[in-house]
Order: C-alpha cells, then structure tokens, then sequence
C-alpha cells in the first residue's frame, strides 16, 4: 500500500499543478456567477479525475488476470512516459512565448453551473496531459492486486491531492471572497506567466521516472 501511495503522489501533483484548470476557476471565482460556476467546476474535475483513474484501475485489473500481465503493464507505463516526455519537450520549447487565450476562456463569464461542471470534467478526463497522468494512477493501483478497501484509499488520495489546487480556492472563497479576490488575480497573472516552465519539468520528470518503473517491471 505505502509503495503505491508512493507512486502516486508525483503523478497526483502533476495533475495538481496543470495550469490550464487553476486559472480557468480562478477565472470562474472572478465571474459574475462565481459561486455557482466554480462549485459546478470543482465538482466535475473531481468527478472527472475519479472517473479516469477508476477506468483504469479496473482495465488495470483485468489485465493483471492475463499470462503475461507483468509485461503489459510495464508497457503501459514505458508508452505513457514516453507521451509524457514528448509533452514535456513540446512545453518546454513554447515557454515564455504568447499564447491567444482560448475562447472558452473568454467565455467563461457567462458560463452556467452546468457547463462549468462539464468543463470540469472536460479537463480532468479528456485533456490528455491529466489523462495520462490518472492512466497511469489507475495502472498503478491496478497491478499492484491491493484489497478493494485500499484501492478506495488508494484512489481517494490519489483525487483528493491531484484536485486541491482546483478545490481549495474554491472553497476559500465562498467562505472570504472579499479577501482572496486579490491574491487569486495575482495568483492568475503569475501562473500565466510562469507555470509551463515549472509544468514542463516535472512533466519530464514524471515520464523518465515512469520509463524507469516500466523497465524495472520487466
């Protein structure tokens, strides 16, 4: 159990600190329909890292029942921090340039309760940097054959730590909204500026250190 956590907390963390899902609630806590749309955010990016992970924790299970389930997992983690590697590079090679602000983003001040839930989800589920990261949470947790108890604690740790930097803010502000409308603004203009260099190099980090546990799989 402790060597899975273990596993897990850098691949938690990269999720954790994507850029794209802070500022866009930031964005959403700014809003004229700021409680609403950020609890409807929060909710599907928790739901959409839960969904992901289990996905694969049980695609992970099914796998591990196969005679040769060893290989196949140390595949999985070998092909996603390879993904993660050509990621990282990508990112790396485009910090510091401009960036036109997606036109989800300039919409978000209009979005409903429903469509920040959904574009929760969205993020955590669908955009493949954080996919590849809760694929490779659910193989962790899959192959490692734990009791149905820890897989819950596993994955509860897991979701709970990858979506603070999401959750956190939001709850923060419904409870002081006056004093936190401040530093989120800031907090936005410096992720904006700073965080694909911070993103690009633990992204790479994560992929050679998955390489390196799909090898020693073998």
């Amino acid at each position: 159990m402790g060597s899975v956590i273990g596993d897990l907390l850098p691949l938690a963390l990269g999720v954790a600190i994507s850029p794209i899902p802070i500022i866009a609630a930031i964005l959403m806590l700014l809003s004229k329909r700021a409680g609403s749309t950020s609890i409807g955010f929060a909710l599907g990016w928790l739901l959409g890292i839960v969904v992901a992970t289990v996905i694969f924790v049980l695609l992970s299970n099914q796998l591990e029942k196969s005679s040769d389930s060893s290989a196949g997992v140390s595949w999985i983690k070998i092909a996603l921090g390879v993904l993660l590697l050509a990621f990282g590079a990508k990112q790396w090679r485009g910090r510091g340039g401009e960036h036109e602000t997606p036109k989800w983003m300039q919409a978000i001040d209009d979005m409903t309760a429903a469509k920040g839930f959904g574009l929760g989800f969205a993020l955590a589920a669908v955009n493949p940097k954080n996919l590849m990261m809760c694929i490779a949470a659910g193989v962790s947790v899959g192959a490692a054959s734990l009791p149905t108890g820890q897989v819950v604690i596993a994955v509860a740790v897991f979701t709970v730590i990858a979506a603070s930097t999401v959750c956190l803010p939001v709850i923060g502000y419904l409870i002081a909204a006056d004093r936190l409308r401040t530093p989120l603004a800031e907090l936005k203009v410096w992720l904006q500026a700073n965080n694909a260099t911070v993103m690009s190099v633990l992204i790479l980090v994560i992929g050679v250190v998955l390489i390196g546990k799909g090898i020693g799989g073998f």
